[in-house]
């Protein structure tokens, strides 16, 4: 059985119906008054924007549950088309919260992006954790195709492996998952670009040797023959928050008791999915229009705290792997750290 260890998880992003938002508009002013929960009774409005991922699901019944009303919030949700344009938007004071897993957050942060973290959306189990089917948590895979005669990571040494997109979430952690294996993942392969539904369709026709999927594709890839090499984000980040609640500094301080009623309302949410996993899946599921049944879907752990090493362990992975050039400074980026 493998020990989890204690870093981040991945999440993954499944293209589900998107809302196209640019960060043009200005962020919040810092003189502006707070809006936090009204002496009045009326509920402050925050607006969330998630990637539609079933985990969502937390955020769902904590809102059905009332812990946001309960700190004078009403929360307006609205899905997004990958985790950078939902930084864009929080940065551009379009939203005022945004889900991001931690790799786009820390290219973000690299190029000082004024962004914090609020709490934890998503993630592993915590450390010390025995794990018997670490693929059971993880809802990305990297897959071969059945006829490329590869059946270990090491064997895609000078092969074709399909993500889709440079340098971001996927080809971080499939990079992981070569260096252990003795590949140099800048040198040793090649990456190609495909979207998922695509890269499906090239591992059943044999033009890509390996591809990394998501969930509901990994379902796919199985279903054509493919052979799963790995389950590369538990093996990357292994434990703790991975998926995480973001605000800009702005919005963070024109709003401090908006702000901080999400971060108490969060916890309760989190630890009440946590008590209620299905029906909190059945509400990830419904709100992403998944066809999914519960059985199907990996399921989600919902930490109730983001640790300052869920951030700094993929921040020093990021940097051996030439992701990054140097490490991001990670002092004050966690709120309330």
């Amino acid at each position: 059985m493998l020990k989890a260890r204690r870093t981040l998880a991945v999440l993954a992003v499944m293209p589900v119906v998107a809302l196209a938002l640019s960060a043009c508009s200005a962020a919040p002013s810092a003189d502006s008054p707070d809006q936090g929960p009204s002496s009045t009774g009326e509920l402050t409005t925050l607006n969330v924007a998630t990637i539609g991922l079933t985990s969502d699901g937390s955020l769902l019944t904590g809102i059905e549950q009332g812990f946001f009303e309960e700190e004078g919030l009403e929360i307006s949700t609205s899905i997004v088309a990958n985790p950078p344009a939902g930084l864009a938007a929080v940065q551009g004071g379009q939203v005022d919260i945004a889900y991001s897993p931690s790799i786009p957050l820390l290219n973000a942060l690299s190029q000082r992006v004024p962004i914090q973290v609020i709490g934890a959306a998503d993630g592993f189990p915590p450390a010390g954790t025995e794990i018997s089917d670490p693929a059971s948590f993880d809802g990305t895979g990297l897959f071969a195709s059945a006829g490329s005669g590869v059946t270990k990571v090491a064997d895609l040494a000078g092969k074709t492996i399909a993500i889709p997109a440079r340098k971001a979430q996927l080809e971080v952690v499939i990079a992981g998952e070569l260096e252990k294996a003795g590949v140099d993942p800048a040198t040793g392969v090649n990456w190609v670009v495909l979207d998922f539904t695509s890269a499906v369709a090239a591992l059943k026709n044999g033009t890509v040797d390996a591809a990394g999927l998501v969930s509901p594709f990994t379902a796919e890839a199985v279903d054509i023959g493919a052979t799963q090499l790995s389950a590369p984000s538990i093996g990357f980040f292994e434990s703790g928050a991975t998926g995480l609640w973001t605000a800009g500094t702005a919005t963070i301080t024109a709003k401090p008791e908006a702000i901080a009623g999400f971060q108490r309302a969060i916890v309760k949410s989190n630890e009440y999915a946590t008590a209620h996993e299905d029906e909190a899946i059945q509400a990830g599921l419904d709100y992403t229009k998944s066809t999914l049944t519960i059985d199907e879907v990996k399921r989600p752990v919902w930490p109730i705290e983001v640790l300052p090493e869920d951030l700094g362990r993929p921040n020093t992975q990021m940097v051996e792997l030439g992701f990054l050039k140097t490490p991001v400074d990670l002092d004050g980026v966690i709120l309330g750290e």
